[in-house]
C-alpha cells in the first residue's frame, strides 16, 4: 500500500470523493443510529446526562386552565332589550375593551334582519356611517325597503382590522350571533359577509350571493348570504348577482 504522502494515492483519494459528489452523495452515512440530541458530560461529575425530559401530558383540569376563554351561552342576554347594553359593556366580547364598540339597530319587529361582519372605522354611535352604509342604504332602497325598517347589526363590537375569524368561532362568537338571531326573530335573514357563514354552520358562499336556511332549532329562517360590503364596493359585477338573488329569494 502507497504511503498517504504519496501524490498518486492522495489523487486516487480526491477522484474518489469527486466521483461520490457528482453522483450526488456529499455526506456520511453511518448504519447505527447516533443521539444527536444528547447533553454532554457533566463537567463536574463526569456523568453522562440524558436528553432533556419531556414534560408530561396535562390533566383535564390544567387544560381547562389554559383554554382561551369562552363566552357562557347561560350568561347571554334573556331579551333582545338586554342584548344592547350587553352588547356594549360584556368584557369577554373584545379582550376587555369597550371602547368603540357601536350597538346594534333597529325595531325589535323588524321583518329583515341585517347581519354586516363588523362596524367602519368611521363609525362612533351608528352603525355604517361611511362608504359601506351609503352602500347598503342603495342596496335596501333597490330591494324596496329603508334602513329604518330592519334590525341591523354586526358580528363584531366595533371595527377590528384583520379579525382572526378563528379565534372568535373558538370564542364562542357563533352561538352569541345564533342567540342574537333569536331574539330579533325576523322573517328573513340578511348576511354581508362570507366570514359570518362558517360562525352559524355553513361555508363561505363562493358567489357573490347564495340562498341558506338559517337553522333556529325547529324553525328555519330563509337566509340570503352576500359578499361583505367591501367586496361588493370593489366588484360592481357582484352587484346584479345580488340582485338576481334577492329577487328568487323574495318570489318564493
Amino acid at each position: 500500500m502507497d504511503h498517504p504522502a504519496n501524490p498518486d494515492f492522495l489523487a486516487d483519494i480526491t477522484g474518489a470523493l469527486h466521483w461520490w459528489r457528482e453522483a450526488g452523495v456529499d455526506c456520511d452515512f453511518l448504519d447505527e443510529p447516533s443521539e444527536w440530541l444528547a447533553v454532554p458530560d457533566d463537567e463536574a461529575g463526569g456523568e453522562r446526562r440524558g436528553a432533556p425530559e419531556r414534560r408530561p401530558p396535562r390533566t383535564p383540569v390544567e387544560a381547562a386552565a389554559e383554554a382561551p376563554p369562552r363566552l357562557d351561552p347561560a350568561a347571554l342576554p334573556p331579551d333582545l332589550a338586554a342584548f344592547a347594553p350587553w352588547w356594549l359593556s360584556e368584557p369577554l366580547l373584545d379582550g376587555g375593551a369597550t371602547a368603540g364598540r357601536i350597538a346594534p339597530q333597529g325595531d325589535a319587529s323588524a321583518k329583515l334582519m341585517v347581519v354586516v361582519e363588523e362596524p367602519e372605522p368611521e363609525d362612533r354611535e351608528t352603525l355604517l356611517t361611511g362608504p359601506q352604509g351609503k352602500l347598503l342604504d342603495a342596496v335596501l332602497s333597490a330591494f324596496g325597503t329603508r334602513r329604518e325598517d330592519v334590525y341591523l347589526a354586526s358580528v363584531l363590537p366595533r371595527h377590528t382590522p384583520a379579525p382572526d375569524w378563528t379565534a372568535m368561532q373558538q370564542l364562542g362568537l357563533g352561538q352569541v350571533l345564533a342567540h342574537h338571531i333569536a331574539l330579533a326573530a325576523p322573517e328573513r335573514l340578511l348576511i354581508f359577509g362570507g366570514s359570518i357563514l362558517p360562525l352559524i354552520g355553513h361555508k363561505s358562499p363562493q358567489r357573490p350571493a347564495v340562498l341558506r336556511n338559517f337553522q333556529q332549532e325547529e324553525q328555519a329562517i330563509p337566509m340570503l348570504a352576500a359578499w361583505g360590503l367591501p367586496a361588493l364596493m370593489r366588484q360592481p359585477r357582484a352587484k346584479p348577482v345580488l340582485w338576481r338573488a334577492w329577487l328568487e329569494w323574495t318570489a318564493a
